[in-house]
């Protein structure tokens, strides 16, 4: 940095990117891989569903929270690139509507036509054949009319509420004899399958249905002449703010934000392209949405259905590689768990290593005799959760078990909600922490008396106790019995279900306490040693970056010519490369096969490198709002991993984006250099470990994508020998 240039204001909102513009983008990049040609077909039908599946909630949470602000008149930011709620609004629906025409093009024009030759069929009305529309009509009859409940619109039937990303058809109607027009809703269930299977021999011919409702709409109203029927989807705000100063029971103020969020205000009103403008004028009406709000859609609506399509059996060679979770050889050598991390500390890296060896580790300490007490944290489970079974069957054991349970865990309420009543049933101690704070930490802490004592294990991890997101997100978890740890970790539980002060910690960083002023003093220590002549760099992987005070030491850090390295998946507001500011700052995002979640630090420290893994990204929420855990890995090799895990990471050049100064992403390419596809490298070194070692393969789990419909499996749990 020239010294005599003038100094640059680090609070001018031009230095900042939008936190809804840079998720939208982030969202874009999932959408360019179901535009990649070079990747399988069905997981490009995967990605486009994904991508709906975002968006879905985007508009639940973030774009309901906007509307409320214009609705309230307020007219200053809350971000500091200083953006009006108005102006954010117009520029989320300019890029939505852009990514959408974009996703139906792809569909149309590229997925569909592949899935056809591959002998996937999706028919639409005018493609169905007599026998088809024969044999449709008795599956009508018989499965499908039975559930569907006809509602009219008139001044003895109220207008009738719309469930949340339901789906339904708008039915406009006449009635013969006098030749008054009426309106009618008919709600899709959501209980039934998104598409119908036709009988054919050459493949699969799926028949969306809400087609085969619209062929049959006379048997719902008999009598009525059917002028136009049109399908319709409604998004409602799904935010909640819960008032701890009036709250009693959080549980059961939980239970009834969450059944207010069904009756939220409508977001966003999706119809089909071709639907008449009294309909779409009258739901706008009715559901108190302006044009704006209006997206006309050019095929079917909510494309989170393709879930199914992806679920289909078969067609190996249109999907990634399977992909099996190996074993990890410092447990398979071992006769239980606590013998394993009592002979060394041990990291996981999921889901290239498997997420059984900490599910063991719960069920373990279930039943073994010598084990006093179990405290655990969860965020986000499964909904057959191995674990949380494993806790009820502790507590029939006779342990003193401890759940502290986020409620507030966003979209996962009802979920918790009902494991919080389960494990109370069994006699678990249920905490639900904070009122103003959520419990985002990931920690486990098993208490066993042994021969020589009282020792306390511990397993810290930077991703959720979820057996089936643990196959699909990375992650990373470190087991311990390393006292300084085990004290660290008793106190942590000591202050989420009881009172105390905090205590000065001796490995762990924790949040809302003391994280951000520590992340500030590590980065501008990195600054310091730069200007001294010191060795110094800085590089991390999170998640989301959004912290001003953060992006502000990055690039005065940056300024006094530190070296930074940035993975960020999601949101950043740092824009990199600006003259002056952030010249030595690179960040790149990857989207690929696995959803990237683990969160990793490293300071180059003088020499002296600290390195630090957890559950927390730099955004405010989990430096100021959350109870969120970062600690240090010191024992040379487990380093010298995470700085392996992280360099990797960092090299991709063939699924990785790099955020330019604009804001946009531009995709990385090999060029003359060796590719690097980082998650396909995590395989390979996985497996190689595992051969080297002559371990067994771990049987995969039937898990499917985060939100897919389709039911899953009950989980097969697999024990490791030798």
């Amino acid at each position: 940095m020239n010294p005599d240039a003038a100094p640059v204001n680090l609070e001018d909102p031009s230095l900042y990117i939008n936190r809804e513009l840079s998720w939208l983008e982030f969202n874009r990049r999932v959408l360019e891989e179901a535009q990649d040609p070079r990747v399988p077909l069905m997981e490009r039908v995967k990605f486009l569903a994904i991508f709906s599946s975002n968006l879905d909630e985007f508009y639940m949470v973030r774009v309901g929270g906007l509307q409320q602000k214009v609705e309230a008149g307020i007219t200053r930011s809350f971000g500091a690139d200083k953006m009006l709620p108005r102006d954010q609004l117009e520029q989320i629906t300019a890029r939505v509507r852009r990514m959408v025409a974009e996703q139906y093009e792809c569909m149309t024009q590229e997925i569909l036509p592949a899935l056809e030759l591959e002998g996937v069929f999706l028919r639409r009305q005018k493609d169905l054949s007599e026998a088809e529309r024969r044999h449709l009509r008795e599956v009508f009859r018989r499965e499908i009319f039975p559930v569907l409940t006809p509602l009219g619109y008139d001044p003895g039937h109220p207008f009738p509420h719309l469930l949340n990303k339901s789906l339904n058809l708008a039915v406009l109607l006449q009635r013969p004899k006098t030749g008054d027009r009426l309106f009618a809703v008919v709600q899709v269930p959501s209980v039934l399958p998104r598409f119908l299977q036709l009988t054919t021999d050459k493949g699969y011919a799926l028949v969306p249905l809400e087609t085969v409702i619209r062929l049959h709409l006379d048997d719902l109203f008999p009598g009525m002449a059917i002028e136009h029927a049109s399908t319709f989807r409604v998004t409602r705000d799904s935010e909640y703010e819960i008032d701890d100063e009036d709250v009693e029971d959080l549980l059961k103020a939980i239970e009834e934000e969450v059944k207010k969020r069904r009756r939220g205000n409508a977001v966003r009103l999706e119809i089909e392209a071709d639907a008449p403008e009294e309909i779409e004028q009258l739901l706008t009406y009715r559901l108190n949405l302006d044009s704006t709000d209006v997206f006309r859609i050019p095929g079917p609506l909510d494309l989170t259905g393709l879930y199914q399509i992806y679920g289909l059996p078969g067609f190996a060679h249109l999907r990634d590689p399977q992909h099996v979770p190996r074993s990890v050889y410092e447990f398979t050598q071992y006769p239980d768990p606590f013998t394993a991390i009592r002979a060394k500390d041990i990291l996981l890296h999921h889901p290239y290593e498997s997420f059984s060896h900490v599910v063991d580790f719960i069920e373990a300490a279930a039943v073994d005799e010598k084990v006093l007490a179990i405290k655990q944290t969860l965020y986000r489970t499964s909904s057959d959760s191995p674990i949380v079974r494993a806790l009820q069957r502790a507590a029939d054991n006779g342990k003193q078990v401890t759940a502290v349970i986020e409620l507030k865990a966003r979209l996962d309420e009802e979920r918790n909600i009902l494991w919080a009543r389960e494990l109370e049933k069994a006699g678990v101690h249920v905490v639900f922490g904070f009122m103003d704070l959520k419990t985002h930490c990931k920690v486990a802490l098993v208490v066993r008396k042994e021969d020589d004592g009282i020792r306390r294990y511990v397993h810290l991890s930077t991703g959720n106790y979820n057996p089936q997101t643990a196959r699909i997100y990375t992650d990373l978890g470190y087991f311990t019995c390393n006292p300084d740890f085990a004290e660290d970790v008793s106190a942590l539980f000591n202050y989420l279900t009881g009172y105390c002060e905090l205590p000065i910690w001796k490995k762990l960083v924790v949040a809302p306490s003391r994280m951000q002023a520590y992340m500030l003093e590590r980065i501008e220590t990195e600054a310091a040693n730069c200007r001294a002549g010191k060795p110094s760099g800085i590089k991390v992987k999170i998640n989301g970056l959004l912290e001003p005070a953060v992006v502000q030491a990055l690039y005065r850090a940056s300024q006094a010519g530190v070296k930074i390295d940035m993975f960020c998946r999601g949101i950043c507001a740092l824009r990199p490369g600006i003259p002056g500011v952030s010249e030595t700052i690179r960040v790149i995002s990857t989207i690929d096969r696995f959803l990237e979640h683990s969160r990793i630090f490293y300071f180059e420290n003088a020499g002296n490198p600290l390195v630090l893994m957890g559950s927390a990204d730099w955004m405010d929420r989990n430096l100021s709002r959350r109870v969120e855990v970062v600690f240090p890995i010191e024992q040379l090799e487990l380093k010298q991993r995470l700085i392996q895990i992280l360099d990797i990471t960092l090299a991709d050049n063939v699924k990785a984006r790099e955020l330019l100064s604009d804001g946009s992403y531009r995709r990385l390419e090999p060029g003359n250099n060796p590719p690097i596809r980082s998650q396909e490298r995590f395989i390979e070194l996985a497996a190689a470990q595992a051969q080297r070692r002559q371990l067994p393969n771990l049987e995969p789990h039937a898990v499917p994508s985060p939100v897919d419909p389709i039911p899953q499996r009950k989980r097969k749990r697999h024990r490791q020998t030798g």
